[in-house]
């Protein structure tokens, strides 16, 4: 059963990146980033306010959200710092980008993960986790070379360094997720930093984007904005979900979420109409392979 809610995760995931490109396109980034960060804190505050009005009806619930003390909110506060942080990086190289460019970068995020994850709890890797890596980099070395014949230089352009920060920063929220999840309730984490991103996108768009609106490219409403949001708690949701099972494999579960990254890759070349995508494709499946070696590695 926790297999089927973490492939539900991917399906989801992948359909979340297709709406930001979708949303980002000829658009201004950063109301895209807000409106989409709304909605997510909009479908949690119900939950948040009923849980504390009436706890003994939805503390059986999988949507139930705890109480947290004071103390637990600096730490929900740090990780919308870095989500937000990684998430203005992304989307900015999402609207510039092609998605079938993007999507395997994004895809080499457990890589750095695993680093992060060697240098922070003193891990080691396996032999297999090492194949899986050396697989992993030198498909990506590959795909850089591909990206040339589009025109996108990897050492030399913006927007190729902002998604390989998006995806650093994604993999140490990954990081630190793995302590939160382990300190505090899962619900609560998820509700809490989607309501504290409102807050810290909030001053940027008031202070930053608004005053500068009208020199920069104007921004339009698309019903895709708050499906990015939707798609985002219901894609963690699963995720988180399918980890709480008793007897579940968070390696398993990591690889298959994972392969959201195909459905953004196929949506993306079918409905954009992007380049190379036969040459892209084989490369985005040695970097996936090489994922997959790592993650079952652990």
């Amino acid at each position: 059963m926790w297999a089927l809610f973490a492939v539900a995760s991917a399906v989801f995931l992948g359909t979340y990146d297709v709406f930001k490109k979708l949303s980002l396109n000829s658009n201004a980034v950063l109301p895209v980033l807000f409106f989409s960060t709304l909605t997510s804190a909009i479908l949690f505050l119900p939950l948040v306010l009923l849980s504390a009005i009436y706890p003994e009806v939805f503390i059986n619930s999988v949507l139930f959200i705890p109480s947290a003390p004071l103390a637990q909110h600096s730490f929900f506060f740090l990780k919308s710092l870095i989500v937000t942080s990684s998430w203005i990086f992304t989307f900015f190289a999402v609207k510039h980008l092609p998605l079938t460019i993007v999507s395997p970068i994004r895809a080499t995020g457990p890589i750095w993960t695993l680093f992060g994850a060697i240098l922070i709890f003193s891990e080691h890797l396996t032999m297999i986790q090492w194949i899986g890596t050396a697989v992993t980099l030198l498909f990506f070395y590959f795909f850089s070379l591909a990206g040339k014949s589009e025109g996108i230089h990897f050492t030399t352009n913006k927007w190729i360094v902002f998604i390989i920060a998006g995806t650093l920063l994604g993999s140490v929220s990954g990081l630190y997720d793995k302590f939160l999840i382990r300190n505090f309730d899962r619900m609560a984490v998820q509700a809490w930093s989607s309501i504290y991103q409102v807050g810290l996108l909030f001053p940027v768009i008031l202070f930053l984007w608004y005053p500068k609106r009208k020199e920069n490219t104007p921004f339009e409403w698309r019903w895709s904005i708050p499906m990015i949001g939707l798609f985002l708690v219901i894609a963690d949701f699963l995720y988180f979900y399918a980890i709480s099972f008793d007897g579940s494999l968070i390696s398993v579960i990591s690889a298959l979420r994972r392969s959201g990254v195909i459905i953004s890759f196929t949506l993306g070349g079918i409905l954009f109409h992007e380049k190379n995508i036969r040459q892209k494709g084989w490369l985005l499946v040695g970097i996936l392979a090489g994922v997959m070696i790592l993650l079952f590695g652990s």
